[in-house]
């Protein structure tokens, strides 16, 4: 998934929703799986940034794209399932095309929402398992294949694993009139709770 969203030939409309989603992110901000930071030039001024990702070749490129663009950015070898951050540290998190290819979305996503602080926003734009049910079994009976190609997951019920995370979501939208490219908002209403339900499809 990293090499096809990471190609210079990145189709306009998904720079587009990468601007749109970035939008609204202010203060001090998390983006998990932050890659090669291919979205370093969408975020707004006067941010505290901060990127994690579990390659470090990719977090050189990161590094690389920053000092082009003259930002001051964090960047650290982290696991998503298992960051080292304290409780309730960012205002918000960021992740694009991520949650397709951890291997316990539900772990990732159940830290994110640790990190957050309470009214914290975490935004997302992923790729979903269709909801339409002849599409969403061809999805199932093709995963297999897709990931032992790419290491992406074409199946995954990212938005309902937001929700059982424990994080509200309080905008979801359907992209290039897609309903398996989603842009979601959701938001950190109240305590941490380490008895949530784990997820992870």
């Amino acid at each position: 998934m990293y090499d096809f969203m990471e190609s210079p030939m990145e189709l306009p409309s998904v720079s587009a929703w990468r601007r749109e989603l970035l939008a609204e992110v202010k203060g001090r901000v998390l983006e998990v799986g932050i890659g090669t930071g291919r979205n370093l030039p969408y975020y707004p001024p006067g941010i505290d940034l901060t990127g994690v990702d579990i390659s470090p070749k990719m977090l050189e490129r990161a590094r690389k794209k920053a000092e082009a663009l003259g930002m001051n950015v964090t960047l650290l070898e982290m696991d998503i399932e298992h960051m080292s951050f304290p409780d309730e540290h960012f205002d918000c998190t960021v992740s694009t095309f991520v949650f397709c290819t951890v291997p316990h979305p539900g772990e990732g996503l159940r830290e994110v929402k640790r990190v957050l602080k309470k009214d914290g926003a975490a935004f997302f734009l992923e790729h979903v398992r269709s909801d339409n049910r002849f599409m969403g079994n061809m999805m199932d009976i093709l995963n297999p294949v897709v990931h032992a190609v790419t290491s992406t997951n074409i199946n995954r019920r990212t938005v309902e694993n937001i929700r059982m995370a424990g994080l509200e979501i309080v905008s979801e939208a359907n992209m290039g009139g897609s309903k398996i490219m989603k842009m979601v908002k959701a938001v950190h209403t109240g305590v941490n709770d380490n008895s949530i339900n784990r997820v992870g499809v």
